[in-house]
């Protein structure tokens, strides 16, 4: 995967943390924010997938074991 650079303005004290966390655990920082910025964009879809899910219409248990096969009627 092609790398690029990006330029994000962060407290100095988060910083300063991020940096100390990182070296401690013998983490390359990059590795770390790319980590970071991956889980938070999943988390959000996760979020948007929620919020559609409760807006589906319930359905009875027993159509749902059907549509899966699991209703052993089968």
């Amino acid at each position: 995967m092609a790398t690029v650079q990006i330029n994000a303005s962060v407290d100095e004290s988060l910083k300063i943390a991020l940096e100390r966390y990182c070296r401690s655990r013998g983490i390359v920082m990059d590795h770390f924010i790319q980590e970071a910025l991956l889980d938070r964009l999943e988390e959000l879809e996760d979020i948007e997938d929620v919020h559609r899910i409760r807006h589906e219409p319930a359905r009875r248990i027993s159509e749902a074991l059907r549509d899966l096969s699991l209703d052993n009627a089968s």
